[in-house]
């Protein structure tokens, strides 16, 4: 039974009840709060949280004040392209790009799909932020594997990194797109509402040619299309996140170059000299210009930028924690 014990409950002229002492809500941790039977109104103290929650019929939410919708381009570090003969025509498959999740309103998320919802953040709390590093090219010689990308994190919002072309393991040649087919194994896949599949190897000819690796558009193309020469990785997406339109997330060619640094682009294959590096990822946030960040240790980034009755900041390397007041 609930029991209420009181020294004095008081009344002023406007009807509000007066407590001399502070008022202390029952403390629970998240997981004894989610075994209540909770009703709309309901408030505790959240000794995980370390917050005064309440409960909107639905969930649990905190008491304390929100920012404005926040819009995010979190693309993670593209993978490496393979090695494979002695010739460019018989180049190793390409890298595939960074997983790349967007929110901003009328653009387009990885694989082509509708934006993600914005993101509503919390003033004076922590959220993580990291930057993912390309993937290493294949070495030099026959038959050498490129490495995955780095995930790209912000909050809740992570972006897997690129898969590489090599070995046809699930560990290596799957990821935010998947790696093109090397010249002897198979292509990668895609991550949902992150990137493509990469491409898969074809035989013209009689000869077997690798594959372009997935881009955040569309797919890789399959080993020996358009041509033998040149099998070009998925197409990237455009975001004007910064008020400005740039193509991120292209997948690999074969054989290629490296993909550029703060786009997540993969790696291109290559022949008997070492395959090319994937692009570093970037992370992106786009909020109101009456609240500022705070960014700590750790972040590379070209401060907060105006545009319009926006701010903008662009991180380019490293991990680290902001805030937002």
């Amino acid at each position: 039974m609930s029991e209420l014990k009181t020294n004095k409950i008081s009344t002023n002229d406007q009807n509000n009840v007066a407590i001399d002492n502070a008022l202390g809500l029952k403390s629970y941790t998240t997981a004894q709060r989610d075994a209540l039977t909770s009703v709309a109104g309901d408030m505790i103290y959240n000794s995980d949280d370390n917050k005064v929650q309440y409960y909107n019929g639905t969930e649990w939410l905190s008491t304390d004040p929100v920012v404005g919708e926040l819009e995010y381009l979190v693309i993670a570090g593209g993978g490496g392209g393979a090695t494979a003969w002695s010739s460019s025509i018989r180049a190793g498959g390409g890298g595939g790009a960074g997983g790349y999740r967007c929110s901003v309103e009328g653009e387009r998320s990885g694989g082509n799909t509708d934006p993600e919802d914005k993101f509503i953040i919390e003033t004076s709390t922590n959220y993580t932020v990291t930057v993912g590093a390309g993937g290493a090219g294949g070495s030099g010689g026959y038959f050498g594997d490129g490495t995955k990308g780095n995930d790209s994190v912000f909050a809740t919002i992570t972006s897997l990194g690129g898969g590489a072309s090599g070995d046809g393991s699930s560990t290596l040649n799957d990821g935010g797109s998947g790696g093109g087919a090397a010249y002897n194994e198979g292509e990668g896949t895609g991550t949902n509402n992150q990137g493509c599949d990469g491409g898969t190897r074809r035989t013209v000819n009689g000869s077997t040619y690798a594959a372009g690796g997935g881009g955040a558009k569309r797919a890789g193309n399959d080993g020996g299309y358009p041509n033998a020469t040149t099998v070009y990785g998925g197409f990237g997406l455009s975001s004007s996140i910064t008020g400005s339109a740039v193509t991120r997330g292209k997948g690999g060619n074969s054989p290629g170059g490296a993909g550029d640094a703060n786009e997540g682009d993969g790696g291109g294959g290559s022949g008997s000299t070492s395959a090319s590096a994937g692009g570093s990822g970037i992370v992106v946030l786009r909020y109101p210009n009456t609240y500022t960040i705070t960014v700590g240790a750790g972040l590379t980034n070209g401060g907060e930028q105006t545009d319009g009755s926006d701010k903008y900041i662009v991180f380019t390397a490293g991990t680290g924690t902001i805030s937002f007041s």
